[in-house]
């Protein structure tokens, strides 16, 4: 699908201008001091949430019946996965699936994402044995300062 980037004074200046580009793509209005925003024609987002659930739950089903078919399939999209150790692929295929399921059902994918950044960032970890075994500890705690648990003195 094609996008066309706008500043958003655009879509509050000129309006025209930005309307007629969604008749054959997606707008993205950028901002200066916020995220930038996604303007779709609500038959594009319906089309893309029911093709993107579907293809979670045809993958869910796969993954239920061969688990490392499944594994392969994400090794293919996401070739970091063989940098974390063998026991922890088989929960980061399992946790992503649950919450890009979970996602596909309910629009809600920004817990996928943050799943699939820090299984990545915890893969990236795994890449550097050196920088692995110094997060394992132990640490020096020597000039640290004993803090106490909030609410621990009663209040």
């Amino acid at each position: 699908m094609a996008t066309r980037t706008f500043p958003f004074s655009t879509l509050i200046n000129k309006q025209t201008s930005v309307f007629p580009a969604l008749a054959d793509a997606d707008v993205v209005l950028e901002r200066r001091d916020a995220e930038n925003l996604v303007l779709m024609r609500s038959e594009r987002f319906q089309a893309m949430l029911v093709g993107l659930s579907m293809a979670a739950r045809s993958l869910a089903i796969v993954a239920r019946a061969n688990r490392t078919l499944a594994e392969e399939t994400f090794a293919e999209e996401l070739p970091w996965l063989v940098w974390l150790p063998a026991e922890a692929r088989a929960e980061c295929v399992r946790e992503l699936l649950d919450h890009l399921l979970a996602g596909a059902d309910t629009g809600l994918l920004l817990p996928f994402a943050r799943a699939l950044r820090e299984w990545q960032a915890t893969a990236e970890i795994h890449s550097d044995p050196e920088l692995a075994q110094r997060l394992r500890g132990p640490f020096d705690t020597s000039e640290s300062t004993p803090v106490t648990r909030p609410g621990a003195d009663g209040a």
